[in-house]
Protein backbone atom coordinates (compact mmCIF):
# COMPACT_ATOMS: atom_id res chain seq x y z
CA UNK A 1 0.00 0.00 0.00
CA UNK A 2 3.01 2.08 0.29
CA UNK A 3 5.65 3.09 -2.37
CA UNK A 4 8.74 5.37 -1.01
CA UNK A 5 10.50 7.75 -3.52
CA UNK A 6 14.46 8.30 -3.39
CA UNK A 7 15.69 11.83 -2.78
CA UNK A 8 17.59 13.33 -5.16
CA UNK A 9 18.53 17.09 -5.89
CA UNK A 10 16.13 17.06 -8.17
CA UNK A 11 13.53 16.19 -6.13
CA UNK A 12 13.88 18.28 -3.83
CA UNK A 13 13.97 21.35 -6.57
CA UNK A 14 10.79 19.60 -7.58
CA UNK A 15 9.29 19.78 -3.54
CA UNK A 16 10.11 23.49 -3.66
CA UNK A 17 8.45 24.30 -7.09
CA UNK A 18 5.36 22.29 -6.17
CA UNK A 19 4.61 24.63 -3.14
CA UNK A 20 5.53 27.28 -4.69
CA UNK A 21 3.28 26.87 -7.16
CA UNK A 22 0.60 25.64 -4.96
CA UNK A 23 0.83 28.79 -2.62
CA UNK A 24 1.08 26.59 0.03
CA UNK A 25 3.65 26.40 3.06
CA UNK A 26 4.81 22.66 3.77
CA UNK A 27 3.35 21.70 6.65
CA UNK A 28 6.04 20.06 9.40
CA UNK A 29 5.68 16.12 9.54
CA UNK A 30 8.23 14.96 12.18
CA UNK A 31 9.60 11.34 12.90
CA UNK A 32 11.95 10.83 15.91
CA UNK A 33 12.18 14.99 15.96
CA UNK A 34 13.52 15.07 12.42
CA UNK A 35 11.95 16.85 10.01
CA UNK A 36 10.92 15.07 6.67
CA UNK A 37 10.18 16.48 2.90
CA UNK A 38 6.20 16.64 1.86
CA UNK A 39 6.69 13.12 0.13
CA UNK A 40 8.01 10.87 2.75
CA UNK A 41 5.35 9.90 5.12
CA UNK A 42 5.94 10.55 9.23
CA UNK A 43 7.00 6.81 10.24
CA UNK A 44 6.63 5.37 14.12
CA UNK A 45 6.47 2.15 15.54
CA UNK A 46 3.59 2.50 19.02
CA UNK A 47 1.75 5.10 18.58
CA UNK A 48 0.62 8.65 16.67
CA UNK A 49 -1.67 11.67 15.96
CA UNK A 50 -1.93 13.97 13.13
CA UNK A 51 -3.65 17.51 13.57
CA UNK A 52 -3.41 20.69 12.19
CA UNK A 53 -1.55 22.20 14.88
CA UNK A 54 1.76 21.45 16.05
CA UNK A 55 0.68 22.10 20.07
CA UNK A 56 -1.95 20.16 19.88
CA UNK A 57 -0.46 17.08 18.28
CA UNK A 58 2.33 17.02 20.79
CA UNK A 59 -0.49 16.70 23.38
CA UNK A 60 -1.90 14.16 22.22
CA UNK A 61 1.77 12.05 21.46
CA UNK A 62 2.24 13.18 24.92
CA UNK A 63 -0.81 11.55 26.34
CA UNK A 64 -0.35 7.87 23.95
CA UNK A 65 3.04 8.16 25.60
CA UNK A 66 1.35 8.26 29.66
CA UNK A 67 -0.63 5.18 28.80
CA UNK A 68 -3.76 6.80 27.57
CA UNK A 69 -5.51 4.95 24.21
CA UNK A 70 -6.69 6.68 21.33
CA UNK A 71 -9.67 7.81 22.46
CA UNK A 72 -7.90 9.52 25.68
CA UNK A 73 -5.51 11.19 22.56
CA UNK A 74 -8.22 12.47 20.50
CA UNK A 75 -10.20 14.36 23.61
CA UNK A 76 -6.89 15.77 24.17
CA UNK A 77 -5.82 17.39 21.16
CA UNK A 78 -9.73 17.84 20.94
CA UNK A 79 -9.64 20.66 24.40
CA UNK A 80 -6.15 21.62 22.91
CA UNK A 81 -7.56 22.55 19.80
CA UNK A 82 -10.15 24.92 21.55
CA UNK A 83 -7.14 26.64 23.12
CA UNK A 84 -4.69 26.88 20.48
CA UNK A 85 -7.08 26.86 16.80
CA UNK A 86 -9.80 29.00 17.99
CA UNK A 87 -10.96 29.26 14.31
CA UNK A 88 -12.51 25.59 13.94
CA UNK A 89 -11.10 23.82 17.38
CA UNK A 90 -13.91 24.37 19.72
CA UNK A 91 -16.14 23.68 22.71
CA UNK A 92 -18.54 25.84 21.53
CA UNK A 93 -19.38 23.72 18.40
CA UNK A 94 -20.13 20.47 17.28
CA UNK A 95 -18.75 17.29 14.72
CA UNK A 96 -18.12 13.53 15.05
CA UNK A 97 -16.20 11.12 16.12
CA UNK A 98 -15.58 7.84 14.44
CA UNK A 99 -14.03 4.91 16.72
CA UNK A 100 -12.43 1.63 15.90
CA UNK A 101 -11.39 -0.40 18.60
CA UNK A 102 -8.46 -3.14 19.19
CA UNK A 103 -11.21 -5.63 19.10
CA UNK A 104 -12.72 -4.42 15.49
CA UNK A 105 -15.80 -2.60 17.13
CA UNK A 106 -16.31 0.42 14.58
CA UNK A 107 -19.04 2.98 16.00
CA UNK A 108 -19.73 6.82 15.59
CA UNK A 109 -20.10 9.65 18.31
CA UNK A 110 -22.35 12.19 17.00
CA UNK A 111 -22.01 15.46 18.76
CA UNK A 112 -23.51 17.84 15.94
CA UNK A 113 -25.19 20.91 17.66
CA UNK A 114 -29.06 20.93 17.52
CA UNK A 115 -31.04 23.38 17.02
CA UNK A 116 -32.82 25.61 19.95
CA UNK A 117 -36.59 24.97 21.18
CA UNK A 118 -37.45 28.15 19.47
CA UNK A 119 -36.23 27.43 16.17
CA UNK A 120 -38.41 28.37 12.87
CA UNK A 121 -38.59 27.05 9.56
CA UNK A 122 -38.34 30.43 7.99
CA UNK A 123 -36.29 31.85 10.75
CA UNK A 124 -33.73 33.08 7.95
CA UNK A 125 -36.03 34.24 5.57
CA UNK A 126 -35.84 38.39 5.24
CA UNK A 127 -39.43 40.11 5.12
CA UNK A 128 -39.36 39.44 0.81
CA UNK A 129 -39.14 35.71 1.56
CA UNK A 130 -35.64 35.63 0.84
CA UNK A 131 -32.71 33.33 2.61
CA UNK A 132 -30.77 35.99 4.56
CA UNK A 133 -27.22 34.77 5.11
CA UNK A 134 -26.51 37.63 7.83
CA UNK A 135 -28.85 35.98 9.97
CA UNK A 136 -27.90 32.55 9.62
CA UNK A 137 -23.63 33.15 10.23
CA UNK A 138 -22.80 36.54 12.14
CA UNK A 139 -25.86 37.19 14.15
CA UNK A 140 -26.77 35.33 17.67
CA UNK A 141 -29.69 33.72 15.52
CA UNK A 142 -26.84 31.66 13.97
CA UNK A 143 -26.04 29.27 16.89
CA UNK A 144 -27.21 25.98 17.26
CA UNK A 145 -26.88 23.71 20.77
CA UNK A 146 -23.21 22.60 21.27
CA UNK A 147 -21.79 19.25 21.52
CA UNK A 148 -18.22 18.79 21.80
CA UNK A 149 -18.41 18.75 25.13
CA UNK A 150 -20.82 16.41 25.43
CA UNK A 151 -19.40 13.96 22.67
CA UNK A 152 -16.45 13.60 24.17
CA UNK A 153 -18.00 12.81 27.32
CA UNK A 154 -19.98 10.01 26.43
CA UNK A 155 -16.43 8.49 23.99
CA UNK A 156 -14.75 9.11 27.58
CA UNK A 157 -17.22 7.39 29.22
CA UNK A 158 -17.49 4.15 27.09
CA UNK A 159 -14.02 3.99 25.48
CA UNK A 160 -11.34 6.07 27.46
CA UNK A 161 -8.66 5.38 29.99
CA UNK A 162 -7.64 7.90 31.28
CA UNK A 163 -9.29 10.57 34.03
CA UNK A 164 -10.75 13.57 31.98
CA UNK A 165 -9.11 16.11 33.95
CA UNK A 166 -5.36 14.86 33.00
CA UNK A 167 -7.11 14.48 29.58
CA UNK A 168 -7.93 18.78 30.02
CA UNK A 169 -5.24 19.38 31.94
CA UNK A 170 -2.78 20.78 28.92
CA UNK A 171 -5.60 22.75 27.57
CA UNK A 172 -5.96 24.89 30.97
CA UNK A 173 -2.76 25.60 31.28
CA UNK A 174 -2.47 26.74 27.25
CA UNK A 175 -5.39 28.86 28.01
CA UNK A 176 -4.24 30.20 31.83
CA UNK A 177 -0.39 31.05 30.86
CA UNK A 178 -0.56 31.92 27.13
CA UNK A 179 0.31 30.62 23.49
CA UNK A 180 2.26 31.43 20.87
CA UNK A 181 0.28 32.83 18.18
CA UNK A 182 1.53 30.67 14.97
CA UNK A 183 1.25 31.87 11.30
CA UNK A 184 -2.56 29.87 10.87
CA UNK A 185 -4.29 31.89 13.73
CA UNK A 186 -2.30 34.73 12.61
CA UNK A 187 -3.29 35.42 9.15
CA UNK A 188 -7.07 34.05 10.18
CA UNK A 189 -7.53 37.21 13.10
CA UNK A 190 -5.98 39.25 9.94
CA UNK A 191 -8.44 37.97 7.08
CA UNK A 192 -11.41 36.82 9.19
CA UNK A 193 -11.43 38.32 13.26
CA UNK A 194 -11.92 42.00 11.58
CA UNK A 195 -15.14 40.67 9.70
CA UNK A 196 -16.23 38.57 12.98
CA UNK A 197 -15.01 39.48 16.22
CA UNK A 198 -14.52 43.20 16.10
CA UNK A 199 -18.15 44.17 16.55
CA UNK A 200 -18.50 41.87 19.73
CA UNK A 201 -16.58 43.32 23.15
CA UNK A 202 -15.95 40.31 24.80
CA UNK A 203 -14.53 38.71 21.55
CA UNK A 204 -12.40 42.34 20.86
CA UNK A 205 -11.00 41.89 24.31
CA UNK A 206 -9.82 38.00 23.75
CA UNK A 207 -8.54 38.23 19.87
CA UNK A 208 -7.68 41.96 19.51
CA UNK A 209 -5.00 44.38 21.53
CA UNK A 210 -6.24 47.20 23.00
CA UNK A 211 -5.41 49.11 20.15
CA UNK A 212 -7.95 47.28 18.00
CA UNK A 213 -5.09 45.58 16.71
CA UNK A 214 -4.78 41.46 16.10
CA UNK A 215 -2.46 39.39 18.03
CA UNK A 216 0.53 38.55 15.49
CA UNK A 217 2.30 35.98 14.90
CA UNK A 218 4.91 34.97 18.47
CA UNK A 219 3.05 36.63 20.18
CA UNK A 220 1.52 35.56 23.13
CA UNK A 221 -2.54 35.18 23.74
CA UNK A 222 -4.09 34.54 26.89
CA UNK A 223 -7.24 32.84 27.66
CA UNK A 224 -8.35 33.45 31.03
CA UNK A 225 -11.70 32.87 30.94
CA UNK A 226 -11.76 29.76 28.67
CA UNK A 227 -9.26 28.87 31.37
CA UNK A 228 -11.80 29.22 33.93
CA UNK A 229 -14.19 27.34 31.74
CA UNK A 230 -11.96 24.58 31.02
CA UNK A 231 -11.52 24.00 34.61
CA UNK A 232 -15.65 23.92 35.60
CA UNK A 233 -15.82 21.01 32.76
CA UNK A 234 -12.63 19.39 34.10
CA UNK A 235 -13.76 19.38 37.91
CA UNK A 236 -17.61 19.10 37.46
CA UNK A 237 -18.25 17.12 34.06
CA UNK A 238 -20.54 18.17 31.20
CA UNK A 239 -23.16 19.41 33.50
CA UNK A 240 -21.10 22.44 34.21
CA UNK A 241 -21.53 22.95 30.47
CA UNK A 242 -25.27 21.96 30.11
CA UNK A 243 -26.69 22.89 33.22
CA UNK A 244 -23.95 24.69 35.65
CA UNK A 245 -22.36 28.01 35.53
CA UNK A 246 -21.04 28.05 31.75
CA UNK A 247 -25.05 26.96 31.32
CA UNK A 248 -25.80 30.59 32.70
CA UNK A 249 -23.16 32.36 30.59
CA UNK A 250 -24.41 31.08 26.84
CA UNK A 251 -27.99 31.65 28.08
CA UNK A 252 -27.71 35.23 29.50
CA UNK A 253 -25.23 36.13 26.18
CA UNK A 254 -28.37 34.65 23.84
CA UNK A 255 -31.11 36.76 25.84
CA UNK A 256 -28.89 39.35 26.68
CA UNK A 257 -28.20 39.53 22.36
CA UNK A 258 -31.53 38.37 20.69
CA UNK A 259 -29.82 34.65 20.49
CA UNK A 260 -32.04 31.79 20.56
CA UNK A 261 -30.48 28.79 22.79
CA UNK A 262 -32.05 28.50 26.41
CA UNK A 263 -30.61 26.69 29.57
CA UNK A 264 -33.16 24.24 29.12
CA UNK A 265 -32.02 23.59 25.46
CA UNK A 266 -28.31 23.17 26.52
CA UNK A 267 -29.82 20.85 29.48
CA UNK A 268 -31.96 18.62 27.28
CA UNK A 269 -28.66 18.09 24.94
CA UNK A 270 -27.60 14.63 24.22
CA UNK A 271 -24.66 13.03 22.26
CA UNK A 272 -25.35 10.32 20.30
CA UNK A 273 -23.84 7.07 19.42
CA UNK A 274 -24.56 5.89 15.99
CA UNK A 275 -23.99 2.45 13.70
CA UNK A 276 -21.36 3.84 11.15
CA UNK A 277 -22.24 3.54 7.47
CA UNK A 278 -19.98 0.86 5.93
CA UNK A 279 -19.06 -0.26 2.35
CA UNK A 280 -16.76 -1.82 0.36
CA UNK A 281 -14.32 -1.43 -2.40
CA UNK A 282 -12.21 -3.70 -4.02
CA UNK A 283 -11.69 -5.91 -0.94
CA UNK A 284 -11.05 -3.32 1.54
CA UNK A 285 -13.89 -2.18 4.02
CA UNK A 286 -14.77 1.76 3.97
CA UNK A 287 -16.36 2.97 7.55
CA UNK A 288 -17.63 6.48 7.80
CA UNK A 289 -20.11 9.21 9.67
CA UNK A 290 -23.57 8.35 9.14
CA UNK A 291 -26.40 10.71 9.30
CA UNK A 292 -26.92 13.45 10.00
CA UNK A 293 -23.50 13.22 7.71
CA UNK A 294 -23.79 13.34 4.05
CA UNK A 295 -20.00 12.37 3.85
CA UNK A 296 -19.70 8.70 4.79
CA UNK A 297 -23.23 7.75 2.48
CA UNK A 298 -21.93 9.82 -0.47
CA UNK A 299 -18.27 8.36 -0.47
CA UNK A 300 -19.38 4.76 -0.22
CA UNK A 301 -21.54 5.94 -3.06
CA UNK A 302 -18.97 7.41 -5.04
CA UNK A 303 -16.59 4.33 -4.68
CA UNK A 304 -19.50 1.88 -5.48
CA UNK A 305 -19.96 3.80 -8.63
CA UNK A 306 -16.36 3.84 -9.80
CA UNK A 307 -15.74 0.39 -8.74
CA UNK A 308 -17.43 -0.30 -12.15
CA UNK A 309 -14.13 1.30 -13.72
CA UNK A 310 -10.53 0.47 -14.39
CA UNK A 311 -9.43 3.50 -12.40
CA UNK A 312 -5.77 2.36 -11.92
CA UNK A 313 -5.51 1.72 -15.73
CA UNK A 314 -6.65 5.19 -16.38
CA UNK A 315 -4.02 6.74 -14.56
CA UNK A 316 -4.25 8.99 -11.19
CA UNK A 317 -5.70 12.25 -12.19
CA UNK A 318 -5.53 11.68 -16.15
CA UNK A 319 -8.58 13.19 -18.58
CA UNK A 320 -10.41 9.68 -18.44
CA UNK A 321 -10.05 9.08 -14.32
CA UNK A 322 -11.15 12.67 -13.79
CA UNK A 323 -14.14 12.46 -16.20
CA UNK A 324 -15.66 9.44 -14.31
CA UNK A 325 -14.75 11.10 -10.69
CA UNK A 326 -16.51 13.81 -11.42
CA UNK A 327 -19.86 12.42 -12.99
CA UNK A 328 -20.01 10.15 -10.10
CA UNK A 329 -19.81 13.31 -7.52
CA UNK A 330 -22.78 14.65 -9.45
CA UNK A 331 -24.81 12.35 -9.23
CA UNK A 332 -24.23 11.59 -5.19
CA UNK A 333 -24.32 15.48 -4.50
CA UNK A 334 -27.74 15.28 -6.80
CA UNK A 335 -29.12 12.35 -3.95
CA UNK A 336 -27.80 14.68 -1.15
CA UNK A 337 -29.93 17.76 -1.92
CA UNK A 338 -32.99 15.52 -1.81
CA UNK A 339 -32.77 12.82 0.59
CA UNK A 340 -30.24 13.80 3.27
CA UNK A 341 -30.88 15.33 6.85
CA UNK A 342 -31.10 13.97 10.53
CA UNK A 343 -31.80 10.41 10.92
CA UNK A 344 -34.15 11.12 14.08
CA UNK A 345 -36.36 13.48 11.74
CA UNK A 346 -36.29 12.07 8.24
CA UNK A 347 -36.31 8.93 6.73
CA UNK A 348 -32.65 8.55 5.19
CA UNK A 349 -32.17 5.76 2.57
CA UNK A 350 -29.42 4.51 3.60
CA UNK A 351 -29.46 1.24 1.68
CA UNK A 352 -30.40 2.40 -1.30
CA UNK A 353 -27.97 4.92 -1.67
CA UNK A 354 -25.20 2.42 -0.71
CA UNK A 355 -26.23 -0.19 -2.54
CA UNK A 356 -24.17 -2.00 -5.13
CA UNK A 357 -27.15 -2.18 -7.61
CA UNK A 358 -27.93 1.51 -7.72
CA UNK A 359 -24.04 2.56 -8.04
CA UNK A 360 -23.87 -0.17 -11.18
CA UNK A 361 -27.20 2.05 -12.41
CA UNK A 362 -25.73 5.36 -12.16
CA UNK A 363 -22.35 3.75 -13.65
CA UNK A 364 -23.99 2.71 -16.85
CA UNK A 365 -25.26 5.84 -17.11
CA UNK A 366 -21.56 7.77 -17.31
CA UNK A 367 -20.71 8.46 -21.26
CA UNK A 368 -16.36 8.10 -21.47
CA UNK A 369 -17.01 11.04 -24.36
CA UNK A 370 -19.19 13.29 -22.77
CA UNK A 371 -19.90 14.96 -19.41
CA UNK A 372 -23.90 14.94 -18.75
CA UNK A 373 -24.76 18.77 -17.68
CA UNK A 374 -25.86 19.04 -14.28
CA UNK A 375 -29.30 19.92 -15.59
CA UNK A 376 -30.24 16.61 -16.92
CA UNK A 377 -29.37 15.21 -13.60
CA UNK A 378 -31.70 14.42 -10.87
CA UNK A 379 -31.99 13.07 -7.49
CA UNK A 380 -32.32 9.18 -7.99
CA UNK A 381 -36.16 7.68 -7.51
CA UNK A 382 -35.16 5.70 -4.21
CA UNK A 383 -37.35 3.10 -2.93
CA UNK A 384 -38.62 4.47 0.30
CA UNK A 385 -37.60 7.64 1.16
CA UNK A 386 -19.13 21.93 5.52
CA UNK A 387 -16.40 23.98 5.90
CA UNK A 388 -13.24 25.15 5.00
CA UNK A 389 -13.01 26.61 8.41
CA UNK A 390 -13.67 22.58 9.89
CA UNK A 391 -10.46 21.02 11.65
CA UNK A 392 -9.92 17.22 11.62
CA UNK A 393 -7.75 15.10 13.27
CA UNK A 394 -6.80 11.25 13.31
CA UNK A 395 -5.45 9.22 16.44
CA UNK A 396 -3.84 5.26 16.01
CA UNK A 397 -2.51 3.91 19.75
CA UNK A 398 -0.05 1.46 19.94
CA UNK A 399 -2.49 -1.60 20.88
CA UNK A 400 -4.48 -0.78 17.45
CA UNK A 401 -7.12 1.64 18.52
CA UNK A 402 -8.17 4.41 15.43
CA UNK A 403 -10.07 7.16 15.93
CA UNK A 404 -11.31 10.00 13.52
CA UNK A 405 -12.89 13.10 14.99
CA UNK A 406 -14.04 15.91 12.27
CA UNK A 407 -15.89 19.14 14.18
CA UNK A 408 -16.25 22.85 13.61
CA UNK A 409 -18.01 25.91 14.68
CA UNK A 410 -18.47 26.37 10.64
CA UNK A 411 -17.10 29.29 9.49
CA UNK A 412 -14.28 30.63 10.78
CA UNK A 413 -14.41 31.68 14.34
CA UNK A 414 -18.21 30.75 14.14
CA UNK A 415 -20.79 33.42 14.74
CA UNK A 416 -17.83 35.54 16.47
CA UNK A 417 -19.56 36.19 19.84
CA UNK A 418 -17.99 35.04 23.15
CA UNK A 419 -20.84 33.59 25.50
CA UNK A 420 -19.95 36.14 28.44
CA UNK A 421 -17.64 35.37 30.47
CA UNK A 422 -17.31 31.78 29.74
CA UNK A 423 -14.16 32.34 27.10
CA UNK A 424 -16.32 30.10 23.96
CA UNK A 425 -16.79 31.19 20.78
CA UNK A 426 -20.21 30.03 20.20
CA UNK A 427 -20.95 28.22 16.56
CA UNK A 428 -23.10 29.14 13.06
CA UNK A 429 -23.67 25.74 12.58
CA UNK A 430 -27.50 26.80 12.10
CA UNK A 431 -26.22 27.56 7.99
CA UNK A 432 -26.11 24.24 7.61
CA UNK A 433 -29.88 24.00 7.32
CA UNK A 434 -31.94 24.67 4.77
CA UNK A 435 -33.07 27.82 5.59
CA UNK A 436 -35.00 27.99 2.29
CA UNK A 437 -35.56 24.19 -0.08
CA UNK A 438 -33.57 24.75 -2.80
CA UNK A 439 -31.87 27.84 -2.12
CA UNK A 440 -27.81 27.53 -1.80
CA UNK A 441 -26.03 27.94 1.88
CA UNK A 442 -22.74 29.69 2.31
CA UNK A 443 -20.92 26.80 0.82
CA UNK A 444 -23.06 26.71 -2.63
CA UNK A 445 -25.11 24.11 -1.65
CA UNK A 446 -28.70 22.94 -2.26
CA UNK A 447 -30.83 21.28 0.51
CA UNK A 448 -34.37 20.37 0.45
CA UNK A 449 -37.07 19.56 2.67
CA UNK A 450 -35.31 16.88 4.52
CA UNK A 451 -33.23 19.64 5.87
CA UNK A 452 -35.19 22.23 7.16
CA UNK A 453 -35.30 23.78 10.31
CA UNK A 454 -37.02 22.13 13.13
CA UNK A 455 -36.45 22.34 17.01
CA UNK A 456 -34.12 19.48 18.47
CA UNK A 457 -33.08 18.76 14.74
CA UNK A 458 -29.60 18.30 13.93
CA UNK A 459 -27.74 20.28 10.94
CA UNK A 460 -26.96 18.45 8.05
CA UNK A 461 -22.84 18.03 7.58
CA UNK A 462 -20.48 16.75 4.85
CA UNK A 463 -17.90 16.37 7.94
CA UNK A 464 -16.61 12.61 7.40
CA UNK A 465 -14.42 10.84 9.24
CA UNK A 466 -13.21 7.65 7.70
CA UNK A 467 -11.58 4.72 8.52
CA UNK A 468 -10.70 1.77 5.92
CA UNK A 469 -9.74 -1.49 7.10
CA UNK A 470 -8.71 -4.74 5.39
CA UNK A 471 -9.13 -8.11 6.47
CA UNK A 472 -10.39 -6.89 9.68
CA UNK A 473 -7.78 -4.66 10.54
CA UNK A 474 -7.29 -0.79 10.26
CA UNK A 475 -5.19 0.43 7.18
CA UNK A 476 -5.96 4.55 6.88
CA UNK A 477 -7.72 6.75 8.98
CA UNK A 478 -8.22 10.32 7.51
CA UNK A 479 -10.58 13.66 7.24
CA UNK A 480 -10.63 17.04 6.42
CA UNK A 481 -12.14 20.67 6.27
CA UNK A 482 -13.49 21.78 3.50
CA UNK A 483 -17.10 22.52 3.28
CA UNK A 484 -18.98 20.83 0.70
CA UNK A 485 -15.60 19.52 -0.22
CA UNK A 486 -14.80 17.57 2.41
CA UNK A 487 -16.52 14.37 1.00
CA UNK A 488 -14.40 14.30 -2.00
CA UNK A 489 -11.18 15.32 -0.63
CA UNK A 490 -11.85 12.22 1.72
CA UNK A 491 -12.60 10.10 -1.22
CA UNK A 492 -9.05 11.17 -2.53
CA UNK A 493 -7.31 10.29 -0.21
CA UNK A 494 -8.99 6.67 -0.18
CA UNK A 495 -8.66 6.40 -4.01
CA UNK A 496 -4.75 7.97 -3.68
CA UNK A 497 -3.85 5.39 -1.09
CA UNK A 498 -6.07 2.07 -2.30
CA UNK A 499 -6.33 2.32 -5.79
CA UNK A 500 -3.27 4.13 -6.88
CA UNK A 501 -1.01 3.04 -4.11
CA UNK A 502 0.45 6.03 -3.23
CA UNK A 503 2.06 6.30 0.05
CA UNK A 504 -0.07 8.61 2.80
CA UNK A 505 2.16 11.55 1.82
CA UNK A 506 2.26 11.46 -1.65
CA UNK A 507 -1.97 10.70 -1.52
CA UNK A 508 -2.03 13.51 0.26
CA UNK A 509 0.23 16.19 -1.77
CA UNK A 510 -1.91 15.45 -5.17
CA UNK A 511 -3.67 18.14 -6.48
CA UNK A 512 -7.74 17.44 -6.00
CA UNK A 513 -10.54 17.77 -8.01
CA UNK A 514 -14.31 18.90 -6.51
CA UNK A 515 -17.49 18.67 -8.77
CA UNK A 516 -21.05 19.40 -6.53
CA UNK A 517 -23.38 19.11 -9.13
CA UNK A 518 -24.34 22.88 -8.52
CA UNK A 519 -22.96 24.87 -9.92
CA UNK A 520 -21.98 23.58 -12.83
CA UNK A 521 -18.33 23.59 -12.58
CA UNK A 522 -15.68 21.27 -12.11
CA UNK A 523 -13.08 22.90 -9.77
CA UNK A 524 -9.35 21.70 -9.96
CA UNK A 525 -6.71 22.76 -8.00
CA UNK A 526 -3.52 23.94 -9.60
CA UNK A 527 -1.23 21.14 -10.93
CA UNK A 528 -3.61 19.23 -13.10
CA UNK A 529 -1.94 19.28 -16.64
CA UNK A 530 -3.08 22.12 -19.18
CA UNK A 531 -3.07 19.17 -21.26
CA UNK A 532 -5.47 17.06 -19.12
CA UNK A 533 -7.80 20.66 -18.62
CA UNK A 534 -7.85 20.60 -22.29
CA UNK A 535 -8.85 17.18 -22.87
CA UNK A 536 -11.73 17.56 -19.79
CA UNK A 537 -13.31 20.66 -21.29
CA UNK A 538 -13.29 18.72 -25.01
CA UNK A 539 -15.73 16.02 -22.91
CA UNK A 540 -18.06 19.16 -22.03
CA UNK A 541 -17.02 19.89 -18.49
CA UNK A 542 -16.55 23.49 -17.09
CA UNK A 543 -12.94 23.25 -15.28
CA UNK A 544 -12.31 26.29 -12.94
CA UNK A 545 -9.35 26.74 -11.18
CA UNK A 546 -9.68 27.68 -7.93
CA UNK A 547 -7.86 27.64 -4.34
CA UNK A 548 -6.37 24.60 -2.78
CA UNK A 549 -9.13 21.88 -0.90
CA UNK A 550 -9.26 21.00 2.09
CA UNK A 551 -6.59 19.80 4.91
CA UNK A 552 -6.55 16.42 5.91
CA UNK A 553 -4.34 14.62 8.59
CA UNK A 554 -3.86 10.90 8.13
CA UNK A 555 -2.34 7.80 9.09
CA UNK A 556 -1.44 4.57 7.39
CA UNK A 557 -1.09 1.47 9.41
CA UNK A 558 1.34 -1.42 8.18
CA UNK A 559 2.81 -4.35 9.91
CA UNK A 560 5.81 -2.45 9.82
CA UNK A 561 4.02 0.38 11.85
CA UNK A 562 2.78 3.41 11.02
CA UNK A 563 3.36 6.26 8.67
CA UNK A 564 1.33 9.59 8.79
CA UNK A 565 1.08 13.06 6.89
CA UNK A 566 -0.48 16.61 7.55
CA UNK A 567 -1.63 18.45 4.33
CA UNK A 568 1.06 20.92 3.01
CA UNK A 569 -1.82 23.13 1.86
CA UNK A 570 -2.20 23.93 5.48
CA UNK A 571 0.12 26.13 7.86
CA UNK A 572 1.40 24.50 11.43
CA UNK A 573 -0.21 20.78 10.90
CA UNK A 574 1.62 18.50 12.56
CA UNK A 575 1.89 14.68 12.32
CA UNK A 576 4.40 13.15 15.10
CA UNK A 577 4.40 9.45 16.91
CA UNK A 578 7.13 7.39 18.59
Amino acid sequence: MLRQLKRSPFHFLLVALLLFWQGAAAAKVVSYGVEEDIFHPVYAKSGMVSSVDETATRVGVDILKQGGNAVDAAIAVGYTLAVTHPQAGNIGGGGFMLIRTKDGKTTAIDFREMAPSKASRDMFLDDKGNADSKKSLTSPLASGVPGTVAGFALAHEKYGSMKMDRLIAPAIRLAKDGLKVNDALADDLAVYGKEVLLDHPASRAIFFKPDGTPWKKGEQLKQPDLASSLQLIAKEGPDAFYKGKIADEIAGEMAKSGGLITKEDLAAYRAVERTPVSGTYKGYEVFSMPAPSSGGIHIIQILNILENFDLNAMGQNSADAIHVMAEAMKYAYADRSEYLGDPDFVKVPVAALTSKAYAKKLASQINMDKARPSSEIKPGELAPYESDQTTHFSVVDAEGNAVAVTYTLNTNFGSGIVAGKSGILMNNQMDDFSAKPGVPNVYGLIGGEANAIQPAKRPLSSMSPTIVTHDGKPVLVTGSPGGSRIITTVLQIVLNTVEFKMNIAEATNAPRIHHQWLPEELRVEKGISADTIKLLEKKGHKVVVKPTMGSTQSIVVTPEGLFGASDPRDKDDLTAGY
